[in-house]
C-alpha cells in the first residue's frame, strides 16, 4: 500500500528501502470470514470453480515508525494523495473510505497502546467494559515477546517474478476502555 502511494512500480528498486520502516498493527474489530465463489474459464469451454477469502467489517490500525522524518512526512501525503490506487492485498479490495492518517512522535507500540479505540460504534457496544486488543509487530519493536517468522518481506513485486523473504513478528495485548459499553453508556444519557 506504501508503495502504490508514493508512486512506485513493481519492478521499482526503491520499495525494498520501505521493508527498513517499523511496523505495527492493532485488531480495533475482528472481521467476519467472506468466501466468494467465481466461475473462471481457464481455456475455452473449460470452467472452473474458484473461491477468494475475503475479510468484512474489518478495522485495523497501523503504526509504522522511522528514524528518517522526512519519510514518515512523505508517506502520510502519499496515503492521504495516492499516486495509484490503495488496496488491502487485493487490487479488489479498496479501502471503504479515506484513510485516517496521523503524525506522532513515539514508536509504533506506544502510539497503539494510548491510541483510541477505533472500532465503529455499533461494534464498541457490543462489547464489554475493558477491551483486549491484539498487536502484532516486527519482533524488534516487541523484544520480551515470542516471536514467529512470516513470509511477507518483499523482495519484488514484479508479477512474473513476486518473491518475499523472512521476517519476525510478535504479538502482544493491550486492554483499552470501551467508551461506549452499553452500560456505560445509558449511565451517561
Amino acid at each position: 500500500m506504501l508503495a502504490a502511494a508514493l508512486g512506485y512500480r513493481r519492478r521499482d528498486s526503491r520499495i525494498q528501502a520501505l521493508n527498513a520502516l517499523q511496523f505495527a498493527v492493532r485488531i480495533d474489530q475482528v472481521g467476519v470470514p467472506l468466501t466468494d465463489f467465481q466461475i473462471v474459464e481457464w481455456k475455452p469451454g473449460e470452467r472452473k470453480t474458484t473461491d477468494r477469502q475475503y475479510l468484512q467489517d474489518a478495522r485495523f490500525v497501523v503504526a509504522v515508525g522511522s528514524d528518517d522524518d522526512r519519510l514518515i512526512e512523505r508517506l502520510k501525503v502519499a496515503l492521504t494523495h495516492p499516486r495509484f490506487q490503495l488496496s488491502l492485498g487485493r487490487r479488489a479490495n479498496v479501502p471503504a473510505g479515506p484513510l485516517t492518517v496521523g503524525l506522532y512522535d513515539d514508536q509504533p507500540i506506544r502510539v497503539l497502546t494510548h491510541l483510541q479505540w477505533q472500532a465503529k460504534p455499533w461494534y464498541q457496544r457490543r462489547q464489554g467494559t475493558m477491551v483486549p486488543l491484539t498487536i502484532m509487530a516486527d519482533a524488534d519493536l516487541l523484544p520480551e515477546k515470542a516471536n514467529t517468522m512470516v513470509k511477507d518481506q518483499v523482495i519484488s513485486f514484479d508479477q512474473r517474478n513476486r518473491q518475499y523473504d523472512f521476517r519476525a513478528i510478535a504479538t502482544t495485548t493491550v486492554t483499552l476502555k470501551n467508551p461506549l459499553h452499553i452500560a456505560d453508556y445509558f449511565e451517561n444519557i
